[in-house]
């Protein structure tokens, strides 16, 4: 009687199923789409995504099917392991013989069983979905049965996962934990392969991640939730001026009443904010989203025709800002009413009205506070924010920004073990700037960081002092703002850094090379837009082994801007013919996710073209190595069509700063830029700071391996190398003194 029973169940034996099951249900909220596409019978091979130990136990409870796993002859070696394998029939695979094994589960397909694996080889150390193991294809095919891709989101970060570098050793959840699972649409055996799963798995990792309930709910109220959770953590050193700590209690009070009276006072939907990094920035943000209206961070550094543009489209009547900033900004087209953050404190009642404020952050249930504070206010894909592009290659565009899409990208990011929420972070970049705005000032917020600020990216030797004193443990900036730090900072300073994320611009190798070389810090580059909110993805430290049978894992990779943050999918595009490629190919990519934003403000035709059926075209030449790791080629914008040929800018670029060993200390030496050209199609001019010929050129360039048709034939010589407030290079101003060459 029992052996037929043991039989007949495929994944625990009788006597352990049914409290397993009534023990997983208590703790995980179990939502399936999709289990319609698994076969009602016959054998099938599912590939699943592995974050934790108990994977197998929820995609059993999502499964209509009893399901056979392939496990590792490793993780079943000894102890309760092995005893579990063997109750719940599981068909290992040794690395001795793997053949054996392979035989059994061909043979279980045959025989109409449902057979799981986990095609990663082991559990993700990372949190992202890692390199895609052959295997499964083998068996799907001696078998001649279907795969059936399928994707766990919400265990990530529970007590089975490594989630913090850590494995039990967390707080477990009081609460059901929502888990969604999602089963894909069946690939053929024929069609099975790496590629292919991975591609599979991607998608399905986006749409069981936008069914997080979290996305669905207000951001500003999120973080005065999260503020008044913790009313005596220290949130910002400001630095501007004379030291300053301010507590999460004292930035929810400030808020709440400069909240009132912007909704009782201030004009339109928008509210422009332009101020520098800092508590005041912070309070701004938060005031004017409390009082249900869209903060906009204008670029002060952009010139004032951008300015008076962004203000027109944006339709902003009333400014917030600091005296100090106004009379730093002459030029700036202050409108009419333009405010002192300073004295509208003051009008909306100064220090005695924080009071009852503060008692309540302390006093109150936080979720009390937020409805007092920010009541009736909507969420999901309602607007959040409003930023403009940098306008490196044209105009700035205004990128909506939803609360579902900050909400998102907070949680792709703290997913990561880059910023957990011990991290003190230095917060200098300018919150225009999309990476200041998400990653520096509600990122922290909702996670409990703190934030050290500096008001400009610009004053290196601030920022070092304030690495200093206070200890901070990541720096955060483009590489233009990081560089200066070789000559103006030693590694005494910066020894309590344990992380340098870079991003908005390519970090090239010496820049890396000579800060691991002086700093011993390597730097980790990310990747985004600000159409995504910023983040799309980036490197992070490799994980510790924290098993004995674990495998080292990669985090990050040299030349790679990391990983695609969870998520998020993508597609790799023929930038001439617009067919779909592999994703190991190089070609356009294209992103889709929770956190790619829903439009540009007022602009039909060019929303139009940047968004296709959800999928936003980033207008970046990309491809993904088989680790899943994404290198970024450069943007289309920046390469020339020569006589047919696609020449990239940057390649010429780097090839010319090593070929005449020329170092960017201070700025950007080098650019080039295409113009067009008669004959064909378009011409190489090359912006330079340090004085060149075009023989000179062609003497460093040829040996190093460029043909003739990408060495520049016109230089001009420039004073600087223009720069946008973002780090970036002005290309738009690039072209215009090209063009003039």
């Amino acid at each position: 009687m029992f052996s037929s029973l043991f039989r007949r169940r495929s994944y625990l034996p009788y006597f352990l199923e049914l409290p397993v099951a009534a023990v997983a249900r208590l703790l995980y909220r179990v939502r399936v789409r999709g289990a319609g596409n698994l076969p009602k019978n016959g054998g099938v091979v599912i590939i699943a995504n592995h974050l934790s130990y108990v994977d197998g136990v929820v995609l059993q409870l999502a499964c209509p099917r009893r399901i056979r796993f392939v496990g590792y002859q490793g993780l079943q070696a000894r102890s309760f392991f092995e005893r579990i394998f063997s109750w719940g029939r599981v068909i290992a695979i040794s690395s001795q013989r793997p053949l054996d094994g392979m035989r059994k589960a061909v043979q279980a397909l045959r025989e109409g069983e449902v057979i799981c694996i986990f095609p990663e080889g082991g559990i993700s150390r990372t949190g992202q979905l890692m390199e895609i193991r052959k295997g499964f294809e083998v068996m799907a095919r001696q078998a001649g049965v279907p795969v059936l891709p399928a994707f766990v989101d919400g265990l990530w970060g529970s007590v089975f996962s490594f989630a913090g570098n850590k494995y039990l050793w967390k707080s477990p959840r009081l609460l059901p934990t929502p888990v969604f699972v999602a089963f894909g649409k069946l690939i053929p055996p024929e069609q099975s392969d790496g590629p292919v799963a991975r591609q599979a798995l991607l998608d399905l990792g986006a749409e069981a991640f936008a069914e997080r309930p979290a996305l669905r709910r207000n951001l500003v109220r999120e973080a005065i939730r999260a503020l008044a959770k913790h009313p005596g953590h220290l949130a910002i050193v400001d630095r501007t001026a004379e030291r300053r700590e301010v507590k999460a209690g004292q930035l929810l009070a400030a808020a709440a009443i400069l909240a009132r009276r912007l909704r009782a006072t201030a004009k339109g939907n928008r509210v422009g904010i332009v101020l520098p990094p800092g508590a005041g920035a912070t309070i701004a943000n938060l005031a004017v989203a409390c009082a249900g209206k869209i903060p906009v961070n204008l670029n002060f550094t952009a010139g004032p025709t951008s300015i008076q543009s962004s203000l027109r489209v944006a339709g902003i009547e009333t400014v917030l800002t600091a005296d100090a900033m106004r009379a730093k900004l002459p030029q700036f087209p202050w409108p009419e009413d333009t405010r002192d953050l300073r004295t509208e404190i003051a009008l909306a009642g100064g220090k005695r009205a924080l009071l009852p404020w503060l008692a309540a952050a302390w006093l109150l249930p936080n979720q009390w506070v937020a409805s007092l504070i920010a009541p009736r206010q909507g969420g999901d894909g309602d607007e959040a924010a409003l930023l403009f592009t940098s306008g490196s290659a044209g105009e700035p565009k205004g990128v909506v920004l939803t609360h579902r899409n900050i909400l998102a990208n907070c949680a792709q990011i703290s997913s990561l073990s880059i910023l957990p929420d011990s991290a003190k972070l230095v917060g200098c970049l300018p919150l225009f700037h999309s990476f200041g705005f998400t990653v520096t000032l509600w990122y922290p917020i909702l996670r409990g960081c703190s934030v050290v600020t500096v008001p400009s990216p610009l004053d290196t030797r601030r920022i070092v002092e304030a690495i200093r004193d206070e200890q901070a443990t990541v720096l955060v900036g483009a590489p233009t703002f990081i560089r200066p730090f070789l000559k103006k900072a030693t590694s005494a300073e910066l020894r309590s850094l344990d992380l340098v994320v870079t991003g908005a611009e390519k970090l090239s190798h010496d820049l890396h090379d000579a800060f691991l070389r002086q700093f011993h810090i390597g730097i980790l580059e990310g990747y985004g837009l600000t159409e995504t909110t910023p983040v799309g993805s980036v490197n992070q430290p490799d994980p510790v082994m924290r098993t004995s049978t674990a495998e080292p894992q990669a985090g990050k990779r040299a030349g790679a801007v990391g990983r695609l943050l969870p998520g998020l999918t993508a597609r790799i595009m023929d930038p001439d013919t617009g067919a779909e490629r592999l994703l190991t190919e190089t070609g356009v990519l294209w992103l889709r996710g929770a956190n790619i934003f829903d439009g540009y403000l007022n602009e039909p035709e060019k929303t139009a073209q940047a968004l296709r059926e959800r999928w936003f075209v980033t207008g970046d030449l990309g491809r993904f190595d088989t680790d899943g790791f994404l290198f970024i080629e450069g943007r289309l914008s920046r390469f020339s069509k020569i006589g047919g040929e696609m020449v990239p800018h940057g390649t010429i670029e780097q090839k010319i700063l090593d070929a005449f060993g020329w170092e960017q200390t201070e700025g950007p030496l080098v650019v080039v830029v295409g113009v067009p050209d008669p004959g064909k199609g378009e011409a190489l001019v090359l912006l330079t700071t340090i004085a060149v010929t075009v023989e000179a050129l062609r003497e460093k360039l040829l040996p190093a391996g460029l043909s003739n048709l990408w060495i520049p034939r016109i230089i001009r010589q420039v004073d600087q190398i223009p720069l946008l407030g973002t780090g970036k290079i002005d290309l738009k101003a690039c072209r215009e003194l090209a063009a003039n060459a």
